[in-house]
């Protein structure tokens, strides 16, 4: 079953206890983003107001005793997105009380299926695919209906292998 706007809002909203995202793209090319990410580039200040509904989406989860968090898959050298994420993005999600880590798969995959595709874990028993073109363009998410063990597993993987995003914080400058 595909998800769009308002139902997946409603998915999304309706987990219990943890929702946890594996994120994988180098590059997400999203119409709501561009103007941010070309203003990170030319090097301007990032607007007070950045990110805020997700922010505040975030704190009501934590709020109502949910948590939430996510990996994100990069490797050296970081893409332009992904250095506008860790700079605009990622910081401000964190303070609003996301748990963010990085995982670094510059030498290694450690078994992950690092494909086009991201997906969603909630209340580690339901997935959403969010599938994605080459360029970063999403093209659906999908309810996926099979074996969720898999994913646990790469969870629990993807988890051992990353470290905080604050740990890595003064690293990830360098890599430029």
């Amino acid at each position: 079953m595909l998800l769009d706007g308002d139902e997946w809002r409603r998915t999304f909203d309706a987990y219990e206890r943890d929702a946890w995202r594996f994120e994988a793209q180098s590059v997400y090319t999203m119409p709501k983003e561009a103007e941010n990410v070309a203003s990170f580039l030319r090097g301007e200040a990032k607007p007070a107001e950045h990110n805020s509904r997700w922010h505040g989406r975030v704190r009501g989860y934590l709020a109502s005793g949910r948590t939430i968090g996510r990996v994100r898959v990069v490797r050296q050298p970081l893409t332009d997105y992904q250095r506008y994420q860790f700079a605009w993005g990622i910081p401000g999600n964190i303070a609003a009380g996301e748990d963010i880590r990085v995982l670094d798969a510059s030498q290694d995959d450690y078994g992950l299926p690092l494909t086009g595709t991201d997906w969603w874990m909630f209340d580690e028993s339901r997935i959403v695919h969010l599938n994605f073109r080459a360029d970063g363009t999403q093209i659906d998410r999908e309810v996926f209906s099979g074996d969720t063990g898999p994913y646990s597993e790469w969870r629990r993987i993807a988890l051992a292998h990353s470290v905080p995003f604050a740990e890595l914080r003064g690293e990830a400058s360098e890599w430029r």
